[in-house]
């Protein structure tokens, strides 16, 4: 079943292209890819929104939490979207990006709520790692926020196409009482069947675009006008070489003796901690410039960009297992 939306804004308030799918010559009834996937995003919005009492959409200002929120909004128009937005800070966040998430809330008058992983390192209930990512420490504060929102569905941008790990979730993944992640106790989605039973204590990750590729991504945001943070097109920036990544200098910790800083012309694919972020060198700088970089690589943005992913070859899945997104 396929589920039809309208809405005279994107989720940064720019118009939208005429209507999708329908391109001269071709036949009005057939969906183009992109249709279907929005379309199934949509149907998994509302079926959360109709299914739990209290979802939550995980929002962080990367590109693929911007997308989420621009078809929640489509999915639930003219009425506000139904539930809050998360974001957990690490406080090593790109200034960019934390800029262009609080425009968006103001613009659409949405609630958000802030855990912040600086404010546990300052009331010494986590600490600060050697290499001073923090990416790793935001799964104390997310899941004491799902536990204190009292939230059953949390909405989340990962993609199967990301990471191996993340290959493995179903649209709906089971979390237990301790937030964790059990591959073993995944359930069958038959037919866009989605089964969102948990007992007293559980919750359920939601991935509305599990079966989106950063292609995909890219091109939906292409066709409806969605305004992103500058960093992911190029343009110049104070960086250095660690571990054959290039980071932003920062208070984080970068750089340290020997480590020259340059300036080079890069962009983000992907974007989180500033530790475990890197760039790469990129002369893109619009959304079409982009689309033909991206379907020329032949790495994921995770795998080329985040270092985070490349402490063991089952980092994502051990973060997973401990309740990480």
């Amino acid at each position: 079943m396929t589920t039809e939306t309208t809405t005279p804004t994107t989720a940064t308030g720019a118009a939208t292209a005429a209507p999708a799918g329908v391109l001269d010559g071709e036949n009005p009834y057939t969906l183009s890819h992109l249709d279907a996937l929005e379309s199934e995003a949509v149907h998994i919005f509302r079926e959360v929104a109709g299914e739990f009492e209290r979802p939550v959409l995980l929002f962080s200002g990367g590109k693929d939490s911007i997308v989420m929120l621009h078809l929640a909004l489509k999915a639930f128009w003219p009425a506000p979207v139904p539930f809050a937005l998360l974001h957990v800070d690490t406080g090593h966040n790109f200034p960019e990006v934390i800029a262009y998430r609080d425009r968006v809330v103001a613009r659409h008058g949405l609630r958000l709520e802030v855990a912040s992983v600086q404010e546990y390192i300052d009331s010494g209930r986590l600490r600060e790692r050697p290499d001073g990512t923090r990416n790793p420490l935001q799964t104390v504060p997310l899941l004491d926020a799902i536990e204190k929102g009292r939230f059953d569905a949390v909405f989340g941008g990962g993609r199967r196409d990301e990471e191996k790990a993340r290959a493995k979730e179903r649209v709906f993944s089971l979390r237990d009482e301790f937030g964790a992640w059990d591959p073993r106790r995944q359930r069958p989605e038959l037919w866009q069947l989605y089964n969102g039973r948990h007992a007293p204590g559980e919750h359920v990750r939601v991935f509305p675009l599990s079966n989106w590729t950063e292609l995909d991504v890219w091109q939906y945001i292409e066709r409806e006008h969605i305004e992103l943070p500058e960093i992911y097109f190029a343009h110049e920036r104070e960086v250095f070489q660690r571990n054959g990544m290039w980071l932003t200098a920062g208070d984080w910790g970068g750089p340290k003796d020997g480590e020259t800083v340059e300036r080079r012309v890069v962009r983000y694919r992907t974007v989180g901690d500033m530790s475990c972020t890197g760039a790469v060198a990129s002369d893109a700088t619009t959304v079409e410039a982009v689309i033909a970089e991206i379907a020329e690589s032949r790495l994921t943005e995770r795998g080329a960009t985040r270092a985070d992913d490349k402490l063991s070859e089952a980092a994502m899945e051990d973060r997973k297992r401990e309740g990480y997104f």
